[in-house]
């Protein structure tokens, strides 16, 4: 089992809160919550890269992409 803390529970209106140690901090505002029997389970959620974000991280390809259709026969035409 990975490491133990007590932590106290407090009032934050109607909810009840949990301060997290700082040795549990993750990246990000989100969680999600699981119930299993008495336990409590709160998980990170994963941050999302956005497509265009994650486009500016990669190296360019130096590779010539292959010719997927070299060996078909050609196409002929279908009238409907």
């Amino acid at each position: 089992m990975g490491m133990v803390k007590h932590a106290k529970v407090f009032r934050n209106g109607r909810n009840r809160a949990v301060r997290i140690p700082v040795e549990f901090d993750f990246p990000g505002d989100d969680v999600t919550i699981t119930k299993e029997g008495s336990r409590i389970i709160i998980e990170p959620v994963e941050q999302k890269t956005d497509l265009l974000e994650w486009l500016k991280t990669i190296e360019p390809w130096d590779e010539e992409f292959p010719d997927v259709d070299e060996d078909l026969l050609p196409l002929e035409d279908v009238e409907l």
